[in-house]
Protein backbone atom coordinates (compact mmCIF):
# COMPACT_ATOMS: atom_id res chain seq x y z
CA UNK A 1 0.00 0.00 0.00
CA UNK A 2 0.87 3.44 -0.58
CA UNK A 3 1.48 6.49 1.83
CA UNK A 4 1.04 10.07 0.25
CA UNK A 5 3.05 13.36 1.38
CA UNK A 6 2.93 16.30 -0.17
CA UNK A 7 5.56 19.25 1.06
CA UNK A 8 5.07 22.81 0.50
CA UNK A 9 2.88 22.69 -2.01
CA UNK A 10 1.91 26.28 -4.08
CA UNK A 11 -0.53 26.41 -7.21
CA UNK A 12 -0.23 29.64 -8.98
CA UNK A 13 -2.92 30.56 -12.22
CA UNK A 14 -1.15 33.58 -12.99
CA UNK A 15 -1.15 36.43 -10.26
CA UNK A 16 -3.63 34.35 -8.30
CA UNK A 17 -2.60 31.58 -5.85
CA UNK A 18 -5.08 28.47 -5.49
CA UNK A 19 -2.63 26.22 -2.96
CA UNK A 20 -0.20 28.37 -0.55
CA UNK A 21 2.61 26.28 0.68
CA UNK A 22 0.35 23.11 2.10
CA UNK A 23 1.76 19.89 3.78
CA UNK A 24 0.32 16.84 5.21
CA UNK A 25 0.84 13.28 4.80
CA UNK A 26 -1.39 10.44 4.53
CA UNK A 27 -1.02 7.20 6.11
CA UNK A 28 -1.14 3.96 4.05
CA UNK A 29 -4.59 2.42 3.93
CA UNK A 30 -5.63 5.55 5.72
CA UNK A 31 -9.37 7.36 4.64
CA UNK A 32 -8.26 11.04 4.37
CA UNK A 33 -11.10 13.78 3.55
CA UNK A 34 -10.16 17.06 2.22
CA UNK A 35 -13.03 19.61 3.41
CA UNK A 36 -13.94 22.95 3.16
CA UNK A 37 -15.92 25.25 1.44
CA UNK A 38 -16.17 26.46 -2.35
CA UNK A 39 -12.62 27.99 -3.59
CA UNK A 40 -10.77 27.16 -0.71
CA UNK A 41 -8.08 24.39 -2.67
CA UNK A 42 -9.24 21.05 -2.32
CA UNK A 43 -10.08 19.94 -5.93
CA UNK A 44 -6.77 21.62 -6.97
CA UNK A 45 -4.68 19.50 -4.60
CA UNK A 46 -6.18 16.22 -5.94
CA UNK A 47 -5.55 17.45 -9.38
CA UNK A 48 -2.02 17.89 -8.05
CA UNK A 49 -1.79 14.72 -6.31
CA UNK A 50 -3.29 13.15 -9.32
CA UNK A 51 -0.62 14.89 -12.12
CA UNK A 52 -4.07 16.56 -13.68
CA UNK A 53 -2.02 19.74 -13.04
CA UNK A 54 1.44 20.56 -11.96
CA UNK A 55 2.66 22.64 -8.58
CA UNK A 56 4.38 25.57 -8.93
CA UNK A 57 5.94 24.63 -6.15
CA UNK A 58 6.74 21.94 -3.77
CA UNK A 59 7.19 17.92 -3.66
CA UNK A 60 4.57 15.37 -4.43
CA UNK A 61 5.76 11.65 -2.94
CA UNK A 62 3.57 8.21 -3.06
CA UNK A 63 5.41 5.90 -1.27
CA UNK A 64 8.70 6.12 -2.09
CA UNK A 65 8.36 7.81 -5.48
CA UNK A 66 8.59 11.42 -5.88
CA UNK A 67 5.97 11.93 -8.06
CA UNK A 68 6.13 15.62 -8.98
CA UNK A 69 6.25 15.75 -12.10
CA UNK A 70 5.40 12.55 -13.46
CA UNK A 71 1.98 12.22 -15.60
CA UNK A 72 -0.94 10.89 -14.23
CA UNK A 73 -0.53 7.33 -15.64
CA UNK A 74 2.56 6.77 -14.19
CA UNK A 75 1.35 7.64 -10.35
CA UNK A 76 -0.50 4.20 -10.16
CA UNK A 77 -3.79 5.88 -8.90
CA UNK A 78 -7.45 5.39 -9.69
CA UNK A 79 -9.53 8.57 -9.96
CA UNK A 80 -13.05 9.09 -9.55
CA UNK A 81 -14.61 12.02 -10.73
CA UNK A 82 -17.79 13.99 -9.49
CA UNK A 83 -19.07 13.52 -12.75
CA UNK A 84 -19.88 9.78 -13.33
CA UNK A 85 -17.75 10.14 -17.01
CA UNK A 86 -19.52 6.34 -18.29
CA UNK A 87 -19.64 5.96 -21.72
CA UNK A 88 -23.37 5.71 -23.02
CA UNK A 89 -23.19 3.82 -25.77
CA UNK A 90 -21.13 0.77 -23.56
CA UNK A 91 -22.69 -1.38 -21.26
CA UNK A 92 -21.65 -1.69 -17.59
CA UNK A 93 -19.16 -4.40 -18.39
CA UNK A 94 -17.27 -2.60 -21.04
CA UNK A 95 -17.22 1.12 -18.76
CA UNK A 96 -15.75 -0.81 -16.05
CA UNK A 97 -13.13 -2.53 -18.17
CA UNK A 98 -12.81 0.47 -20.02
CA UNK A 99 -9.05 1.44 -18.28
CA UNK A 100 -7.52 -1.75 -18.25
CA UNK A 101 -8.05 -1.96 -21.73
CA UNK A 102 -6.61 1.25 -22.74
CA UNK A 103 -3.87 0.55 -20.29
CA UNK A 104 -3.63 -3.02 -22.24
CA UNK A 105 -3.24 -5.45 -19.34
CA UNK A 106 -3.31 -8.79 -19.92
CA UNK A 107 -6.50 -10.08 -21.36
CA UNK A 108 -6.62 -13.47 -19.60
CA UNK A 109 -7.32 -11.84 -16.18
CA UNK A 110 -9.94 -9.43 -16.89
CA UNK A 111 -13.17 -11.55 -16.80
CA UNK A 112 -12.08 -12.93 -13.25
CA UNK A 113 -11.54 -9.43 -11.96
CA UNK A 114 -14.41 -7.81 -13.75
CA UNK A 115 -16.42 -11.00 -11.75
CA UNK A 116 -14.99 -10.15 -8.31
CA UNK A 117 -15.26 -6.05 -8.72
CA UNK A 118 -18.86 -6.67 -9.72
CA UNK A 119 -19.91 -8.68 -6.94
CA UNK A 120 -18.31 -6.50 -4.61
CA UNK A 121 -20.64 -3.69 -6.12
CA UNK A 122 -23.83 -5.65 -6.53
CA UNK A 123 -23.12 -5.10 -10.05
CA UNK A 124 -23.78 -8.57 -11.47
CA UNK A 125 -27.18 -8.66 -12.41
CA UNK A 126 -26.52 -5.23 -14.28
CA UNK A 127 -23.22 -5.79 -16.82
CA UNK A 128 -25.45 -5.67 -19.60
CA UNK A 129 -27.22 -2.82 -19.14
CA UNK A 130 -26.19 0.95 -19.99
CA UNK A 131 -25.57 3.16 -17.89
CA UNK A 132 -29.08 5.73 -19.39
CA UNK A 133 -30.84 2.19 -17.67
CA UNK A 134 -29.11 2.96 -14.27
CA UNK A 135 -30.60 5.27 -11.55
CA UNK A 136 -27.84 7.35 -10.15
CA UNK A 137 -26.42 5.46 -7.49
CA UNK A 138 -26.03 2.30 -9.82
CA UNK A 139 -24.17 4.31 -12.17
CA UNK A 140 -21.53 5.63 -9.00
CA UNK A 141 -21.11 2.15 -8.46
CA UNK A 142 -19.65 1.41 -11.50
CA UNK A 143 -17.59 4.65 -11.77
CA UNK A 144 -16.12 3.27 -8.29
CA UNK A 145 -15.70 0.03 -10.21
CA UNK A 146 -13.66 1.37 -13.34
CA UNK A 147 -11.55 2.39 -10.41
CA UNK A 148 -10.95 -0.45 -8.22
CA UNK A 149 -10.49 -2.25 -11.19
CA UNK A 150 -7.50 -0.77 -12.11
CA UNK A 151 -5.79 -2.81 -8.49
CA UNK A 152 -4.43 0.79 -7.58
CA UNK A 153 -2.93 1.45 -4.24
CA UNK A 154 -4.34 4.72 -4.28
CA UNK A 155 -7.79 6.16 -4.96
CA UNK A 156 -8.50 9.91 -5.58
CA UNK A 157 -11.87 11.03 -5.21
CA UNK A 158 -13.45 14.13 -6.09
CA UNK A 159 -16.98 14.87 -4.82
CA UNK A 160 -18.68 11.80 -6.02
CA UNK A 161 -21.65 11.83 -4.32
CA UNK A 162 -22.57 15.58 -5.07
CA UNK A 163 -25.03 14.39 -7.70
CA UNK A 164 -27.35 12.52 -5.56
CA UNK A 165 -30.29 12.81 -3.44
CA UNK A 166 -29.66 13.06 0.47
CA UNK A 167 -31.32 9.63 1.19
CA UNK A 168 -29.03 7.67 -1.52
CA UNK A 169 -25.65 9.92 -0.11
CA UNK A 170 -25.96 7.96 2.93
CA UNK A 171 -26.08 4.96 1.65
CA UNK A 172 -23.40 5.32 -0.70
CA UNK A 173 -21.20 6.62 1.93
CA UNK A 174 -21.73 3.78 3.87
CA UNK A 175 -20.51 1.75 1.11
CA UNK A 176 -18.10 3.56 0.04
CA UNK A 177 -16.00 3.78 3.26
CA UNK A 178 -16.91 0.10 3.92
CA UNK A 179 -15.12 -0.73 0.62
CA UNK A 180 -12.20 1.62 1.55
CA UNK A 181 -12.12 -0.54 4.25
CA UNK A 182 -12.53 -4.18 2.85
CA UNK A 183 -9.99 -2.93 -0.36
CA UNK A 184 -7.56 -1.48 2.30
CA UNK A 185 -7.09 1.27 -0.01
CA UNK A 186 -5.45 4.48 0.35
CA UNK A 187 -7.75 7.29 -0.31
CA UNK A 188 -8.13 10.82 -0.57
CA UNK A 189 -11.54 12.29 -1.06
CA UNK A 190 -12.59 15.95 -2.14
CA UNK A 191 -16.17 17.59 -0.73
CA UNK A 192 -17.56 20.35 1.07
CA UNK A 193 -20.00 18.56 3.44
CA UNK A 194 -18.83 17.91 6.49
CA UNK A 195 -21.55 14.89 7.08
CA UNK A 196 -19.26 13.64 5.08
CA UNK A 197 -16.28 13.86 6.13
CA UNK A 198 -17.00 13.27 10.02
CA UNK A 199 -18.77 10.23 8.99
CA UNK A 200 -15.93 8.66 6.85
CA UNK A 201 -12.34 10.20 7.57
CA UNK A 202 -9.86 8.61 9.18
CA UNK A 203 -8.35 12.27 9.24
CA UNK A 204 -9.81 15.49 8.09
CA UNK A 205 -7.74 18.10 6.54
CA UNK A 206 -9.86 21.27 6.61
CA UNK A 207 -8.55 23.99 3.89
CA UNK A 208 -9.39 28.29 3.81
CA UNK A 209 -8.35 30.25 1.19
CA UNK A 210 -5.69 27.78 0.06
CA UNK A 211 -4.31 26.78 3.51
CA UNK A 212 -4.84 24.05 5.98
CA UNK A 213 -6.55 25.31 8.77
CA UNK A 214 -6.88 22.41 10.86
CA UNK A 215 -5.44 18.23 10.34
CA UNK A 216 -7.05 16.29 12.47
CA UNK A 217 -9.51 13.16 12.93
CA UNK A 218 -13.07 13.84 13.36
CA UNK A 219 -13.70 13.74 16.83
CA UNK A 220 -10.94 15.76 17.58
CA UNK A 221 -11.98 18.59 15.07
CA UNK A 222 -15.57 18.68 16.18
CA UNK A 223 -14.16 18.68 20.16
CA UNK A 224 -10.54 20.82 20.01
CA UNK A 225 -10.67 22.84 17.33
CA UNK A 226 -8.43 25.30 16.22
CA UNK A 227 -10.10 28.27 15.05
CA UNK A 228 -13.43 29.80 14.66
CA UNK A 229 -13.60 28.81 11.39
CA UNK A 230 -13.19 25.40 12.22
CA UNK A 231 -16.05 25.18 15.01
CA UNK A 232 -18.58 26.87 12.49
CA UNK A 233 -17.55 24.46 9.61
CA UNK A 234 -18.08 21.67 12.01
CA UNK A 235 -21.44 20.50 13.32
CA UNK A 236 -24.90 21.19 12.51
CA UNK A 237 -26.20 23.92 13.16
CA UNK A 238 -22.61 25.36 13.37
CA UNK A 239 -21.38 26.75 16.65
CA UNK A 240 -22.63 29.87 18.18
CA UNK A 241 -19.97 32.53 18.11
CA UNK A 242 -20.74 34.88 20.89
CA UNK A 243 -19.08 38.80 21.44
CA UNK A 244 -18.12 39.01 25.21
CA UNK A 245 -17.55 42.07 27.19
CA UNK A 246 -16.10 42.78 30.60
CA UNK A 247 -19.06 42.74 33.32
CA UNK A 248 -19.90 41.90 36.58
CA UNK A 249 -17.86 39.45 37.99
CA UNK A 250 -16.04 38.43 35.01
CA UNK A 251 -16.80 38.11 30.95
CA UNK A 252 -20.55 38.41 30.11
CA UNK A 253 -21.99 37.94 26.97
CA UNK A 254 -22.21 41.27 25.06
CA UNK A 255 -25.45 42.82 25.91
CA UNK A 256 -26.34 40.74 28.71
CA UNK A 257 -26.01 41.95 32.35
CA UNK A 258 -24.56 37.79 33.16
CA UNK A 259 -23.85 35.20 34.85
CA UNK A 260 -20.04 35.75 33.84
CA UNK A 261 -18.98 32.97 31.32
CA UNK A 262 -14.84 33.64 32.51
CA UNK A 263 -12.73 35.77 34.85
CA UNK A 264 -11.22 38.45 33.40
CA UNK A 265 -7.14 38.57 32.29
CA UNK A 266 -5.62 41.39 30.00
CA UNK A 267 -6.68 41.30 26.59
CA UNK A 268 -9.91 38.79 27.23
CA UNK A 269 -12.00 41.55 26.32
CA UNK A 270 -11.46 40.47 22.42
CA UNK A 271 -12.47 37.46 23.74
CA UNK A 272 -15.54 35.47 22.08
CA UNK A 273 -17.63 32.74 23.52
CA UNK A 274 -18.12 29.55 21.15
CA UNK A 275 -21.63 27.09 22.41
CA UNK A 276 -22.57 24.05 20.80
CA UNK A 277 -26.54 24.20 20.05
CA UNK A 278 -26.34 21.01 21.51
CA UNK A 279 -24.86 21.87 24.71
CA UNK A 280 -26.81 24.63 25.08
CA UNK A 281 -30.22 23.42 27.91
CA UNK A 282 -33.17 25.23 28.91
CA UNK A 283 -33.27 25.77 32.40
CA UNK A 284 -36.10 26.25 35.22
CA UNK A 285 -36.00 29.52 36.97
CA UNK A 286 -34.39 29.17 39.87
CA UNK A 287 -31.27 27.78 38.16
CA UNK A 288 -28.52 30.17 37.03
CA UNK A 289 -28.62 30.83 33.55
CA UNK A 290 -29.02 33.41 30.92
CA UNK A 291 -31.85 34.92 29.89
CA UNK A 292 -33.12 34.56 26.53
CA UNK A 293 -36.31 35.49 24.09
CA UNK A 294 -37.46 32.63 21.64
CA UNK A 295 -37.21 33.75 18.18
CA UNK A 296 -37.85 30.73 16.32
CA UNK A 297 -38.75 26.84 17.07
CA UNK A 298 -37.79 24.08 14.70
CA UNK A 299 -39.36 20.65 15.28
CA UNK A 300 -37.18 17.97 13.48
CA UNK A 301 -38.42 14.66 15.32
CA UNK A 302 -35.72 13.67 17.58
CA UNK A 303 -34.79 17.78 18.48
CA UNK A 304 -36.46 20.40 18.38
CA UNK A 305 -33.98 23.65 16.86
CA UNK A 306 -34.73 26.75 19.31
CA UNK A 307 -33.48 30.08 17.56
CA UNK A 308 -33.33 32.74 21.03
CA UNK A 309 -32.11 36.32 21.61
CA UNK A 310 -29.83 36.64 24.99
CA UNK A 311 -29.41 40.59 26.41
CA UNK A 312 -30.83 43.65 25.91
CA UNK A 313 -33.15 44.45 22.88
CA UNK A 314 -30.38 46.40 21.57
CA UNK A 315 -27.41 45.12 21.13
CA UNK A 316 -28.44 41.29 22.00
CA UNK A 317 -26.76 38.20 20.50
CA UNK A 318 -28.62 35.82 19.06
CA UNK A 319 -27.75 31.84 19.38
CA UNK A 320 -29.48 27.98 18.59
CA UNK A 321 -29.96 25.43 20.48
CA UNK A 322 -30.51 21.81 19.80
CA UNK A 323 -32.63 20.27 22.43
CA UNK A 324 -34.31 17.02 22.70
CA UNK A 325 -37.70 15.91 21.51
CA UNK A 326 -40.71 18.27 20.86
CA UNK A 327 -41.18 21.35 22.95
CA UNK A 328 -44.21 23.81 23.41
CA UNK A 329 -42.50 26.88 23.03
CA UNK A 330 -43.14 30.04 20.76
CA UNK A 331 -41.67 33.18 19.76
CA UNK A 332 -41.76 35.53 22.44
CA UNK A 333 -41.35 33.41 24.87
CA UNK A 334 -39.24 34.29 28.27
CA UNK A 335 -36.65 31.30 28.86
CA UNK A 336 -33.32 30.86 30.50
CA UNK A 337 -30.53 28.82 29.38
CA UNK A 338 -27.60 26.75 30.57
CA UNK A 339 -24.84 25.27 29.40
CA UNK A 340 -21.29 23.46 31.28
CA UNK A 341 -18.25 25.50 32.04
CA UNK A 342 -16.25 22.48 30.17
CA UNK A 343 -18.26 22.61 27.11
CA UNK A 344 -17.63 26.50 26.57
CA UNK A 345 -14.51 27.78 24.06
CA UNK A 346 -13.44 30.94 23.45
CA UNK A 347 -11.87 32.82 20.53
CA UNK A 348 -9.49 35.94 19.85
CA UNK A 349 -12.31 38.58 17.92
CA UNK A 350 -9.38 39.06 15.67
CA UNK A 351 -7.22 36.27 14.86
CA UNK A 352 -10.05 34.03 15.01
CA UNK A 353 -7.61 31.81 17.03
CA UNK A 354 -8.71 29.81 20.21
CA UNK A 355 -7.65 30.38 23.38
CA UNK A 356 -7.88 29.36 26.71
CA UNK A 357 -8.53 31.09 30.13
CA UNK A 358 -5.71 31.09 32.60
Amino acid sequence: MAAISLQGITKNWGDAQAVKGIAFDVKSGDFTVLLGPSGCGKSTTLRLIAGLDTPSAGTIRIGERDVTRLPPAQRKIAMVFQSYALFPHLNVRDNILFGVRVRREPKQNFEARLQRVADILGLSHLLDRRPGQLSGGQQQRVALGRAIIADAPVCLMDEPLSNLDAQLRQEMRREIRALQQQLNMTMIYVTHDQTEAMSMADQVILLRDGRIEQNAPPAELYAQPATEFAARFIGTPPMNILPLATGAGGLVIEGCGGPAVSAVSPGDEQWQLGLRPEHIRLVGDGHAGVAAVVQTVEYFGADTIVGAKVGATAGGASLLARVPGQLTLRAGDQVRLGWNAQDQYFFDRQSGMRRRPQ
